[in-house]
């Protein structure tokens, strides 16, 4: 759990970085650990350097720590044992990660592909908890894979299931292709000018506008019953 503090002098978001790949191992053919770490990174610092009047309260979700011995997660594991919805009395931490989900304006999915599809440990984390914590909000798909593709279809698996928790995932997508020769491990961009690095901004431009649309309704006149 990483959570970083908004510029004060822009609107707030509170938005919510959920990455999808718990793998932990360097792969029989090469490459990095955890690959997803440095697409993380770069999407965290993206997030803070900001500049059109919007600012990011920045709460980070890993699956590595929040299934981990000590994570919010850990009594119900991966397997989605115990969802918090079921439960009358939740651990204190997982009920601080449900008022966390509650309280966001915007989720960002920083995922891999797993067999075209979502990984399990995204889909279980965004399982444990009711749709009405993430209704009437917006979301933004940032994927990757060592391949040329850039995680497209797991892109196109995520739409679906983050509109049926009613976080509408916006148009514009973020597809990085090959991110151990794109980025360094803190995520910064290996060479400032590659063209895929023009994606995000745009995922977040549009992200942005439709989080804070939403959130002024939600505060002016509330949700639908």
């Amino acid at each position: 759990l990483l959570v970083l503090a908004p510029n004060s002098n822009a609107m707030s978001l509170n938005t919510v970085v959920l990455l999808g790949s718990a793998r932990n191992v360097i792969p029989p053919w090469g490459g990095a650990k955890r690959l997803g770490d440095r697409v993380l990174n770069y999407v965290v610092s993206t997030l803070q350097s900001r500049d059109a009047g919007v600012s990011h309260n920045i709460t980070v979700y890993d699956p590595l720590e929040v299934f981990g011995p000590e994570g919010p997660l850990a009594s119900s594991g991966a397997e989605l044992k115990t969802p918090h919805f079921f439960l009358k009395d939740p651990p204190p931490a997982m009920q601080e990660m449900a008022d966390t989900i509650a309280a966001a304006d915007l989720f960002v999915c920083v995922t891999a592909e797993y067999n075209h599809t979502v990984p399990p440990a995204l889909a279980s984390i965004l399982g444990h908890f009711g749709g009405s914590k993430y209704a009437f909000k917006a979301s933004a798909i940032v994927a990757y894979s060592p391949g040329p593709f850039g995680g497209a279809r797991v892109a196109m698996a995520m739409r679906p299931l983050l509109s049926e928790l009613g976080c509408l995932p916006v148009s514009h997508i973020t597809l990085l292709a090959d991110p151990i020769n794109l980025l360094h491990e803190d995520g910064t961009p290996k060479d400032p000018e590659a063209r895929m690095l023009n994606q995000l901004p745009k995922t977040l431009d549009q992200a942005e506008w439709v989080a804070m649309a939403l959130k002024d309704r939600r505060e002016a006149v509330g949700i639908p019953s």
